[in-house]
């Protein structure tokens, strides 16, 4: 047998072995130090029972009080869902792996849950982009609040979220699809983050790098736009309002949306600084919590501290429990 035939036979043997599912890869997740993973065990397990109890309640209030069942707390109560599912698809992962003191990960595994990352990110960002448009119609056009906040584009908007954040999603695992993977398996965080996937690649993966900064930037910064110019018109329309009662009931009705806006997109925006300024893939790691961990868990806080309406609610609902 000739050496191109054998060198063939070995690529193809590659090929169809990912295809089949035995190419694994390896998260190293946050420390390969075996003293601190019971900390890092207990720190993220609480982390994520806090993140699921919290949303949880805010979405079982939500539909226990009738006075919240309006479009702002409609889109909230969908944002929480999302939260849940987002930290749903890494740190569970990252908790069975410590445990059972195990980094592999599948090739199939880490395909899915790079989809559902993708997924659960871009819904956030468009629900967030719903939630700003919404808080634009009450403060500037609040006569005609009900008429253009009506059930019906209420649906809309979160199916058009859906729709575009999974054809996202797909469009970017089918790219991955593509890719060959060789040796050097080894993931520097604690889930399968799509750049670090795709730098594994010892195929060409030029044409997946500019699909990602693209669509990236795409589905970032066309909701991020859209959160800025309805919060320009918001406080345009506030300043031009002679009660300052009216005012402060204006901004306070915005401020828990705006926090969490803050939250998402300063994090997010710190993990990409952090990948650009560093080569270091622990801080980048580091960095990534506090993207696809923190917001999730502090949301809820949030809302339901610096919400009056969710703070009654609240209150109703542990009474109601109580007898």
């Amino acid at each position: 047998m000739s050496v191109l035939s054998v060198g063939t036979s070995l690529s193809n043997s590659t090929e169809s072995e990912k295809h089949a599912g035995t190419v694994e890869f390896l998260l190293l997740g946050l420390s390969e130090d075996t003293d601190l993973q019971p900390t890092i065990f207990g720190l993220f397990l609480f982390m994520y029972l806090v993140t699921l109890v919290g949303n949880l309640l805010i979405i079982l209030v939500i539909i226990c009080d009738s006075h919240l069942h309006t479009p702002m707390y409609f889109f909230l109560s969908n944002l929480s869902f999302s939260d849940m599912c987002f930290i749903s698809t890494t740190v569970p992962k990252m908790l069975v792996n410590i445990q059972r003191h195990n980094k592999i990960i599948s090739y199939t595994g880490c395909l899915a849950q790079v989809c559902f990352v993708l997924v659960f990110a871009g819904i956030e960002n468009c629900l967030l982009a719903a939630m700003a448009y919404d808080r634009y119609v009450a403060v500037c056009h609040p006569l005609r609040y009900t008429v253009i906040m009506n059930p019906r584009l209420c649906v809309l908007l979160i199916l058009l979220s859906l729709t575009i954040s999974i054809t996202y999603a797909l469009l970017q695992s089918l790219m991955l699809l593509r890719l060959s993977f060789c040796t050097n398996l080894e993931i520097p965080h604690f889930f399968c983050e799509i750049g670090q996937v795709i730098k594994l690649a010892c195929s060409d993966n030029l044409i997946n790098n500019i699909l990602v900064y693209v669509m990236t930037s795409l589905l970032g910064g066309l909701p991020l736009f859209g959160i800025l110019f309805s919060y320009v018109k918001i406080v345009s329309s506030v300043l031009k309002m002679l009660s300052s009662g009216i005012k402060s009931k204006a901004f306070f009705t915005c401020g828990s949306h705006l926090s969490v806006v803050s939250l998402f997109y300063g994090t997010g925006l710190g993990v990409y600084v952090s990948s650009a300024v560093t080569d270091l893939p622990k801080k980048s790691a580091i960095a990534s919590v506090m993207y696809c961990v923190v917001p999730p868990m502090l949301n809820p806080f949030i809302y339901s501290l610096r919400n009056r309406d969710m703070k009654e609610a609240l209150k109703k609902l542990i009474q109601m429990s109580s007898l």
